[in-house]
Order: C-alpha cells, then structure tokens, then sequence
C-alpha cells in the first residue's frame, strides 16, 4: 500500500449539521431543556413518520423495550423469546422485569431466528417474543405472526393489555430499522410494539435515545397506554415538569416507584433536526450499499441483502461474512484493515459467548447456526459522511486483503 494514499475512516461517526446545531441552540435559548415541548413534539413526528398513533420517547431502546415489558405486565413465572444473534439489551431487558430468557438459533446462513424453532420455543408462560431487525432489515413478520396465532391457545393472559391483544405479543427490538418497510409498511406499524434506538451511531440520533411506536389495540385507550409509559418513565410521577408549569398546579403524586429514563428537550432537539434530513440521508445509504454490492461481488463474500421486492432496509449496518473462514483469520482482516486506517467491527457475537449469558446457563455449542454467522462476520463502515472515494478505498483494501491472506 502506498501510504500516500492511506485514509482514516471512521466506523459510524453522527451526521450533524447547522440544522440540528440551530435546533439545540433553540432549545438551549427556550429555556427549556429536559422534557418538554421538544420532546412532545418529537413524539407526534415519530408517530407520523411511522403511520402510528402514538410514540413514547425515552432515553433509550433498552428503556424502550423494558418498559413494554412492564406495560405488559410481564414478569416472574414468564418467558421471552429473542434471538441468540444480538447485542444484550435485546435478553437483558427480559432479566431485569424477573421474566425467563428463552434464546433462539439463527436459521443456517442467515442473521434472523430460526422460525421453525421459535414455534417449537413457545410453550403456555410464553408472553412476548422480541424479533430483531439486525442491520436495518426487518424479520419476516408475516411468518412471526402466523406462528402466534397457531400457537393462540397455548396463551394464558395477565392482566387487561395482555387479554386484549389474546395471543404473544410481538415487540420487535427495531433499534436498527427506523425508516425500513416490510410489505410496504414502515417499522413501528408492523409488530404490536417497536422500539428505536436514537444512539449517537444510529441513522437517526439524539446521542443518547429512544422511542416506542404500537399499533392500536381494541379496546385499549392509546392515550392511557401513553400515560403509562410516562408514568414509568418518571418515576410514577402523576405529573411531568411541563405538567407542573401550569398555574397553580404544582401539586402532584407518586403512583407507584418507578423509574428514571426520561427523554429531554436537548435530545430532541437533535432528532428533530435529524428527521427534517432523514429521507435524503436513507437515500444516501442506499447508494452507498449499492457501491458496496457491485465493488464486493466478486470478493468471495457473503452479502446480507437490504432491499428486495418485500422490504426495504433502512440501511444501518453493511454485513459481509469471509466464506469458509474461521475466527482467527475474520481477526486478522480485521486487524489489516485497521492497519489500513478503516474502522470495521463484527455484529454480533452471539449471546451465550459472553460471560452474563454463560452464567445463566446458555451454552454457544447449543447454538450452532448463530456461531457460524458470528466467525467469519465483519462489519465494514456505512454511514452518510461517507464519500465515493472512501467507498472505493475501503472496498480495494477489502480485495486486496482477502487476496493476499486467503
């Protein structure tokens, strides 16, 4: 490699311009700074973008995910289902409401679930399966819900929501496909419950964020399932700070002891500024992944596909797997490319490799397909900071070290 001609690419660094620089100043400028008029806001721009009727923003997914759970009424005695490919805060979420983490295999080559598994998964404490929308590309949830309504009279209900809804409950774990469609709906209008992720490496960003979108329910008063979530938002607090700014009303009552995970006017500010930008920034992904797939073809790479004639990714990560390669040599690209001034990682490693999940009893050998996926992936950058240049750069030195090592 001529070292003149190195680069430095980052992984996924936050697109951010003068519009949501003049968003927050607004904000910092309103005097109003935690949530508020912002973050409300926000909310209704959410539940528009996705054809819903409602959004909950929080501060992150995690909260997002844990507290559908607690509206759910979801707890000891239950069981969740989520994929054994994802980051943790898809199975954590179901630990910390005292629930029982059930983890499914990937089907073989591919990042989601085994469906034919998850079938066979659900049992009478079954209350919720948490699908996961890795890179931007929805699961196929046409097949999750023929799966629940098949296995309908196994569900023994908890409570007015559950009853309600009368089967599983699909909340998907959509950190990843904010802006993706599936069977021309958007995420957040398919499944009962979707939960975003605003993080700072995100297409979309408050740095810190997240939202929960859900279709409407008979019977159910979507603006009291609202109110529930700001309840547990905030401490079970009967009224919010914007609440309290009204005359003569500072009064207000704890319900119950809940929790902290608020989203404020700040982080907003940045998702609004970020949404106003948001369809030229897909379509900016779009094109990137489009370089990628036509420079990589003929690199021996298996390719995760991101637009088809059912769906439409949202294009967050680009996921390539090394064919017929193991762990060490997956390293040692990784470790050339960085040499090489390219930033690239590898999602996921499987759930029962890590130290928590071990120590719950989950074994990597009882999951298979999963360890496949993970021993040859390589994440490489996408993001839209990138230029042409870069996208030529990153798949030369890609070619050239699969070349050289393979």
């Amino acid at each position: 490699m001529n070292e003149l001609t190195r680069m430095n690419i980052s992984f996924s660094p936050p697109d951010i311009t003068d519009i949501e620089i003049n968003e927050v100043i607004d904000t910092l400028r309103s005097g109003w700074i935690t949530t508020g008029p912002k973050t409300k806001l926000f909310e209704q721009k959410i539940a528009e973008y996705t054809h819903t009727s409602k959004a909950a923003c929080l501060n992150s997914a995690t909260a997002a995910l844990e507290l559908t759970l607690r509206l759910l009424g979801i707890g000891a005695g239950d069981e969740v289902i989520t994929s054994a490919y994802t980051y943790s805060a898809s199975a954590s979420v179901i630990h910390h409401v005292g629930a029982r983490i059930i983890l499914v295999d990937t089907a073989k080559g591919s990042y989601q679930m085994d469906y034919d598994m998850l079938e066979q998964a659900i049992t009478a404490k079954t209350k919720a399966i948490i699908p996961v929308d890795i890179a931007g590309v929805m699961c196929d949830y046409d097949r999750i819900f023929k799966i629940v309504e098949a296995k309908k009279h196994l569900f023994i209900p908890a409570g007015e929501l559950q009853a309600a809804i009368g089967r599983v409950v699909i909340l998907a774990d959509a950190a990843h496909s904010f802006g993706a469609t599936y069977q021309g709906k958007r995420s957040g209008e398919v499944a009962d419950f979707s939960c975003f992720s605003f993080h700072a490496v995100k297409n979309l960003t408050t740095a810190e964020g997240g939202a929960v979108t859900w279709r409407d329910i008979a019977g159910i008063n979507n603006e009291a399932l609202y109110k529930e979530l700001m309840l547990l938002s905030l401490h079970g607090q009967s009224k919010d700070a914007l609440a309290k700014t009204k005359v003569g009303s500072w009064e207000y009552d704890i319900i119950y002891p809940a929790y902290k995970c608020n989203m404020t006017d700040i982080m907003a500010a940045l998702g609004l500024g970020q949404l106003q930008r948001y369809p030229d920034l897909l379509k900016r992904r779009k094109q990137l992944i489009a370089m990628y797939d036509k420079g990589l073809a003929d690199c021996n790479l298996d390719i995760l596909k991101h637009y088809s004639d059912e769906y439409s990714s949202s294009g967050h990560l680009y996921l390539v797997r090394l064919r017929g390669k193991d762990e060490e040599q997956r390293n040692r690209v990784i470790k050339e490319m960085a040499e090489r001034g390219i930033a690239t990682n590898v999602h996921y490693k499987p759930l029962p490799m890590h130290t928590a999940y071990r120590n719950l009893g989950f074994n990597i050998a009882d999951y298979p397909n999963s360890f496949a996926q993970y021993q040859n992936q390589i994440t490489l950058p996408l993001h839209t900071l990138l230029n042409d240049e870069q996208v030529e750069y990153i798949m030369a030195e890609m070619k050239g070290i699969v070349r050289q090592q393979f």
